[in-house]
């Protein structure tokens, strides 16, 4: 696949249009049949989500925190890809492993001093390509950085907007 000749009409028209580069995603959350569970819906998808166990969920569906990391990980692992197809390089393989770290003390509200969320995250990419050069890498490297658009949000927190409808 020739990721610059499928990118080059959409660059064109942001280009020319950059309004048209602007989109909004969308997920939303469904309660479930207990408060311990949720259905979401990304894209064109559902997917079950629940309490992590260590909080007294059942253990049997990901958890906000593992939809966060796969997020992560599924981003890396396309704009790596991405990235990759377009300076020709020729990967055997390339993978992506995620591993977050939180207290589950601050989610259950035990210790007010423990902060709530992950305290550290780790992204590792396994990049196999033979032929690739170190000058190649650390090109691979900045554009795949540069370009994860979970990575550099979570990087850089934009502001959120919350809002309660009752």
């Amino acid at each position: 696949m020739d990721v610059r000749e499928l990118q080059r009409p959409l660059k064109q028209q942001y280009r020319g249009d950059p309004s048209s580069a602007t989109i909004t995603l969308r997920a939303t959350g469904t309660e479930g049949e207990a408060p311990m569970a949720c259905s979401v819906e990304v894209g064109r998808a559902i997917h079950e989500a629940q309490a992590h166990k260590g909080t007294g969920g059942a253990g049997t569906a990901a958890c906000s925190g593992d939809m966060l990391l796969g997020a992560l990980a599924a981003c890396a692992q396309v704009t790596c890809q991405m990235v990759a197809a377009a300076m020709g390089i020729e990967a055997e393989r390339i993978g992506v492993e995620v591993e977050g770290d939180l207290d589950l003390r601050g989610t259950l509200g035990i210790d007010p001093d423990t902060p709530v969320g992950f305290r550290s995250i780790r992204l590792r990419l396994d990049v196999d390509a033979p032929d690739l050069d170190a000058e190649q890498l650390e090109r691979l490297r900045e554009k795949t950085t540069r370009y994860c658009v979970v990575l550099a949000t979570l990087g850089e927190p934009p502001p959120i907007e919350l809002s309660w409808d009752t």
